[in-house]
């Protein structure tokens, strides 16, 4: 998979966070200062966003819950739990575009986790998904040594199902009723990507 990338890493307090670039936007973990972006872009994209998410709270909507998990994202990707992305334009550094979230991680005899994405609903169809999921896939195989990253859609998400066929994963199964989407089971769709320069 080609990819031009340009990998950095920001020092905040005890912690290194990586800072990703492709050749239109930024990917880098949320701090306090994002806060606002982020707020925006989920009350903006509620309508859009909800019939593919679970249900959320009222607190979803709130500064003090995404300040929480803000600093929560910090302390999964400490601890090797999670790595959560925010997708900014170069051109629009302060306006969040969507998020890529890798979590579900395991270790030991897997090194695999799960992959979960979402993109403002004005900003669907310029390829910036499958810009983004490139560098980022690229960097958790070479930077942080996974051997399998899974990603799971619902069937009538012809968007999410043509990325990842663009990202060459692999079709593995059908679950039914997999996962509690919008108060809702829905089935989906079950695929994978294998690092193939994975070793110990």
């Amino acid at each position: 998979m080609g990819v031009n990338m340009l990998s950095e890493w920001q020092a905040i307090g005890y912690l290194k966070l990586p800072v990703l670039e492709t050749d239109r936007l930024i990917l880098r973990l949320a701090t306090n200062e994002d806060i606002p972006a982020i707020l925006n872009f989920y009350l903006e994209n509620r309508d859009f966003l909800t019939p593919y998410e679970p249900t959320r709270s009222e607190d979803f909507y709130t500064f003090s819950f995404w300040r929480d998990q803000v600093e929560k994202a910090l302390i999964e990707f400490n601890y090797d739990q999670a790595i959560k992305f925010c997708l900014f334009k170069k051109t629009e550094p302060t306006i969040l575009l969507g998020k890529i979230n890798f979590h579900q991680i395991l270790r030991g005899v897997c090194h695999s986790c799960v992959l979960g994405y979402s993109l403002a609903e004005t900003e669907q169809g310029n390829g910036y998904m499958t810009e983004a999921l490139k560098t980022a896939i690229h960097f958790i195989f070479t930077e942080t040594n996974f051997h399998r990253v899974t990603a799971n859609y619902m069937p009538r998400n012809q968007r999410s199902a043509n990325v990842l066929k663009c990202l060459e994963f692999t079709v593995e199964g059908y679950a039914r009723d997999y996962l509690l989407i919008n108060g809702q089971w829905e089935d989906h769709i079950l695929t994978s990507l294998t690092n193939q320069n994975w070793s110990l």
